[in-house]
């Protein structure tokens, strides 16, 4: 698969089958994650893999349109204590955010679904994460990925609309 076609495939999935994903996609997926640009090279994220069932109902039913079937969960995290100025209006996010969109293209090739659902900046969201998960405070949640085999194929597609584009010559 092509890098195109995982772009065009990737979709938001949100009902996925009853079947486990194996340690080593999981770790390649992280692999790939951790290989997104950052900010001078600062690598502020920190990446909570969640297979305990208990722990996913308890994000689930804290965090609006996240209540999904996936198998696996990982919550994408800033450190602001390495992040480049250590604080919250830093580039973090973008790194994070870059990380992330490493996960959902990569999954795509094992044939995987994926759902990003996003914690900051809303406080009392990441504050729910923060503590359900034990992270301390210089943890920040970015987003939550659900990710497992999805339960239905989905047709790839571009978004692409010229009105969109603007030329400066």
């Amino acid at each position: 698969m092509d890098i195109r076609e995982a772009i065009y495939k990737r979709r938001s999935v949100r009902k996925f089958q009853e079947k486990p994903v194996d340690d080593k996609i999981i770790k390649s997926l992280l692999e790939d994650a951790m290989a997104a640009p950052s900010a001078c090279n600062k690598q502020p994220w920190e990446f909570y893999v969640i297979r305990n069932k208990e722990k996913q109902d308890l994000i689930k039913s804290k965090i609006m349109f996240s209540n999904f079937n996936s198998p696996i969960m990982i919550v994408v995290c800033g450190n602001n204590e390495v992040s480049l100025t250590k604080d919250n209006n830093d580039f973090w996010i973008q790194d994070c955010s870059a990380a992330i969109e490493n996960i959902l293209l990569s999954a795509v090739s094992f044939g995987l679904g994926t759902c990003w659902c996003g914690l900051y900046p809303v406080e009392k969201r990441c504050e729910r994460v923060r503590e359900i998960l034990g992270l301390p405070t210089n943890i920040i949640p970015l987003g939550t990925i659900h990710i497992g085999y999805p339960e239905k194929e989905t047709e790839g597609r571009t978004q692409y609309k010229e009105e969109k584009v603007h030329y400066i010559d």
